[in-house]
């Protein structure tokens, strides 16, 4: 299993302007209820630190979800999916594209694709409706539901989730794609609108960008700041051809587009984004294919597909508060790792463009392929991988005497205080809170040795003090919350 990277290229970068001290969140921070936050870095902590702090410390930890037993749980012609489930019927709705070579004169071959559909009552028995919409390989007898203009390439679909009420226009999905083959004036990234999921509305679809940017090129919506980004590759200046350049460029890096507005012409060239580091090259790990993200509880959820020339390709978690600024996970502990040799998945897995939620679930559906890149003969599934809900990154207290997290002073929004933790390990686990001020002096009957001593697993561990005080009473108020952890996990907080 390689190793996981600490930060991007980017964010090591140390500057003094508006984007460095975007990093730093105003204090006291304004906690929301019902929204959690998260321990994947430190924008919400003051310090952490072990007790024993000689050799010990509280640490970042990668969690990657579990690949499940069923896997595949869809097989046949596949390739990027995106899953989602019905607003009403809760039914499961995948979309992936799919392929066709085509001969050519002289021996060569072409490509085709297509996006299709499936549906599922539990997301893991999947059926391919046989939907008589649109010939492919010759007839009508499949489950395609787009091609692109004049039939050309759709491909790298993705289920906008977030969307703001105005930009849905009254359809309950709008997909995103990539069409090439169809002209320079219709060529790019696309964007359709659907009553459910099957029957598209050529009259909504419209094209964002000309750019030949050959992935999933994703686009989320930040309702913090009211505006898209859509991650692609600066096809429009790299892998262009011409007698004077020394070389083409290498164009699979993660480049990134603005725009306030979805429905619209997205202006502007791609701006360079993430780029492989010297800990990626230590592995040839030299390019990246793609990026889908996501965006939740105001922070964008990356989901990198890491690139060794010509061969695997896996999944790796990045995350960013703003979008700009992003932070790759502890140790580089891959998100969706490739299978064994000779499983299903040993070649490349190509992680979904966000998660579903199901009770305290988070299920991650992903690509896998049974060869590398340059493979002839490699096979496409689609495997998923679940994990707890919000538990992909926590903070560790260490087993030997713990260790305590100190967060940055919060404005408390009132309700009560949960914690999303864990055990560590094998043995007990002890977690307390107490409450302080800013210059950390303790609230009387809220200190560590007034706390109910948490020790188990669950999603949601209530926060109760001697004479069952709660956090309750802090409404409007600054404090800070220190939270001991003994072979424990940390991974969220959250107000209810």
């Amino acid at each position: 299993m390689r190793h996981f990277l600490a930060l991007s290229s980017l964010s090591a970068v140390l500057t003094v302007g508006p984007a460095a001290l975007a990093q730093l969140p105003e204090e006291p921070v304004a906690m929301k209820r019902g929204i959690p936050q998260f321990f994947i870095d430190d924008w919400l902590i003051d310090s952490r630190f072990a007790i024993k702090y000689k050799n010990n410390a509280v640490v970042h930890v990668a969690h990657s979800p579990t690949k499940h037993s069923a896997n595949p749980v869809y097989d046949g012609d596949c390739g990027y999916v995106s899953v989602a489930r019905h607003p009403e019927t809760r039914k499961f709705q995948l979309w992936t594209q799919v392929h066709e070579k085509v001969e050519k004169p002289g021996g060569n071959f072409s490509s085709r694709y297509a996006i299709a559909y499936a549906e599922s009552e539990d997301g893991l028995t999947w059926n391919a409706p046989r939907l008589g919409l649109f010939d492919w390989k010759g007839s009508k007898d499949n489950n395609i539901v787009i091609r692109g203009p004049g039939h050309a390439r759709a491909s790298g679909p993705q289920i906008l989730l977030t969307l703001p009420e105005k930009d849905r226009r009254g359809f309950s999905y709008v997909m995103s794609y990539r069409t090439g083959g169809a002209g320079k004036e219709e060529d790019g990234i696309r964007l359709v609108g659907s009553k459910d999921g099957i029957h598209w509305d050529p009259d909504s679809e419209m094209r964002l960008k000309h750019l030949h940017s050959d992935t999933l090129n994703s686009i989320v919506y930040d309702a913090d700041r009211d505006r898209y980004l859509m991650t692609c590759r600066a096809k429009d200046r790299y892998r262009r051809f011409g007698d004077t350049m020394i070389d083409t460029g290498a164009s699979r890096r993660i480049s990134i587009l603005k725009s306030n507005e979805l429905w619209t012409k997205w202006e502007g060239s791609p701006q360079a984004l993430l780029t492989p580091d010297e800990i990626d090259a230590e592995e040839d790990f030299n390019f990246f294919y793609g990026m889908p993200m996501h965006h939740y509880a105001g922070i964008y959820w990356g989901f990198l597909w890491v690139f060794r020339m010509n061969d695997p390709i896996h999944t790796e978690l990045v995350t960013s508060r703003d979008g700009i600024h992003w932070k790759r996970a502890p140790k580089r502990v891959p998100l969706i790792p490739l299978g064994p040799e000779g499983s299903w998945d040993d070649g490349m897995t190509f992680g979904g463009p966000h998660w579903i939620e199901v009770g305290n679930e988070w299920r991650f559906y992903y690509a896998g392929h049974d060869g590398g890149h340059d493979s002839k003969d490699r096979k496409a599934a689609i495997g998923l991988a679940t994990c707890p809900r919000e538990r992909l990154v926590s903070l560790r207290g260490p087993r030997n005497g713990g260790g305590v997290v100190v967060t940055r002073l919060v404005e408390w929004p009132g309700g009560d205080l949960f914690l999303n933790a864990a055990p560590a390990g094998e043995g007990e686990a002890r977690i307390t809170v107490r409450v302080s001020d800013a210059i950390r002096d303790p609230v009387s009957g809220y200190e560590h040795s007034d706390c109910q001593m948490l020790s188990g697993d669950a999603i949601r561990h209530p926060v109760t003090w001697k004479g069952g005080k709660s956090m309750a009473d802090f409404e409007g108020q600054a404090i800070r919350l220190e939270i001991f952890l003994e072979n424990a996990d940390l991974f969220t907080i959250v107000a209810e």
